[in-house]
């Protein structure tokens, strides 16, 4: 991914970045340089991006009652 510098010195973090780590507007971030050269981004608010199945939970929808789903797989309609 890449993404410009701006003339103040400001980068947009990719989506992809930002939805990894979990990082929202207000989310505090450090950058560390690695041995290697490297720059490193990490949050440092010290909340947990929420699991994909965690955002996931309740959109399912409301679902179909046991007797629906009897019906169902007895072929009834």
């Amino acid at each position: 991914m890449t993404t410009t510098v701006t003339a103040k010195g400001q980068v947009t973090i990719p989506k992809a970045v930002r939805d990894l780590l979990g990082i929202v507007p207000g989310s505090k971030v450090t950058f560390h340089k690695a041995a290697d050269g490297a720059v490193l981004l990490t949050r440092t608010d010290g909340k947990q991006p929420a699991s994909r199945f965690r955002r996931l939970r309740g959109h399912a929808g409301k679902g179909l009652d046991t007797d629906a789903i009897m019906a169902l797989t007895r072929g009834e309609e």
